[in-house]
């Protein structure tokens, strides 16, 4: 496939450039849909007038079809953006960074979208999307446990609903009241279980306890009933966070924060704090899955992004097993920057 694509841009450069535009238009009402004509031109950054004739051209061919609220990828259209996804990244030079990632940080699949999340709310929706493709192609049924936070807020969102034919049960994968209802594992748990045709249970547990505390849901029967169900999840996605930014968000106390600053944590994901090599400084008192529980669960699926997240990647990654990576271009290309960098002793 390279190799004529190479071959197709030296001999026909119009045909790819008019098979890139037309495949962004289809991306971006796909994941703002229904969208308007003027707001479909306002992210494409071009003018109304020049765009009616690609979006004619679209609903000529039956890819996408509009409604008083606004245009709609159709299933035809959904099929044209699953064939060209490689292709594109492929053009963008996008197969190649995540080859490059995927060496880096040890994780088998890395998928990598273009621009960054951290700047762009459009593109931490197409990490969702993406995110979604995987968890619908390879999650046969059974436990999916997921985390809170927005970017699997954003997964959740993103999913196709679609009923699987398979038994499903979604179970947060910590506890997390406390936070903002809209991105408590919770609330994520319910959406997946709606969109995915499943059923869902909920961890009415606070993030993070005190040592007492821990020890006492420990014990609890339903408490042991529930980590029994979520120990043999066939299917973890999660987020990566900042270590510092998650302690502080999580309501961590001064000696807290001062002691994740000593021990130079830079990452964070399921509780875990993790430092620059990977080594885990601290561990939050939380219900849920432990690290000692991964090793049982089929794939794992992180997705984080943006480019200032670049060293809590790196740190998680280092530390702990990934099967699956979902990120953007910014964040993947400060990582490699980073480790470069670092290498060099500049």
């Amino acid at each position: 496939m390279k190799e004529l694509i190479r071959i197709q841009q030296k001999l026909v450069p119009e045909l790819i450039h008019n098979m890139q535009k037309r495949y962004r238009i289809l991306q971006k009402i796909n994941l703002m849909q229904p969208i308007g004509r003027r707001s479909l031109a306002q992210q494409m950054e071009t003018t109304e007038r020049i765009l009616r004739g690609e979006v004619e051209f679209l609903k000529e061919q039956g890819l996408i079809e509009t409604e008083f609220v606004g245009m709609r990828v159709t299933d035809a259209g959904l099929q044209i953006l699953h064939y060209l996804n490689d292709v594109i990244r492929e053009i963008d030079g996008l197969k190649e960074l995540e080859a490059r990632v995927e060496k880096l940080l040890g994780i088998p699949e890395v998928i990598i979208v273009s621009g960054d999340s951290g700047q762009d709310p459009l593109v931490k929706r197409e990490m969702g999307y993406a995110a979604g493709r995987v968890i619908r192609e390879r999650f046969a049924g059974g436990v999916l446990a997921v985390t809170g936070g927005t970017t699997v807020a954003t997964v959740a969102e993103m999913i196709p609903a679609n009923q699987s034919g398979y038994a499903i049960e979604v179970l947060p994968a910590r506890g997390g009241v406390g936070e903002n209802v809209e991105v408590q594992a919770n609330t994520i748990a319910a959406l997946f279980a709606a969109k995915m045709g499943g059923t869902y249970r909920m961890l009415h547990i606070p993030d993070t306890l005190t040592e007492e505390a821990y020890q006492f849901f420990l014990e609890d029967s339903s408490t042991k009933e529930y980590l029994q169900s979520l120990q043999r999840a066939h299917m973890l996605v999660h987020g990566i966070g900042q270590a510092i930014t998650m302690a502080k968000r999580r309501g961590g106390s001064k000696e807290l924060i001062d002691l994740l600053k000593r021990k130079g944590a830079k990452g964070e994901a399921l509780g875990y704090y993790f430092d620059e090599a990977g080594r885990v400084v601290h561990a939050m008192h939380s219900i849920g899955l432990r690290m000692n529980d991964l090793p049982n669960v089929q794939l794992i699926v992180a997705v984080a992004g943006g480019a200032d997240k670049a060293e809590a990647l790196l740190a998680v990654a280092r530390g702990s097993r990934q099967d699956v990576l979902i990120t953007d271009e910014a964040c993947a290309e400060a990582t490699l920057r980073y480790v470069a960098k670092n290498k060099s002793g500049a």
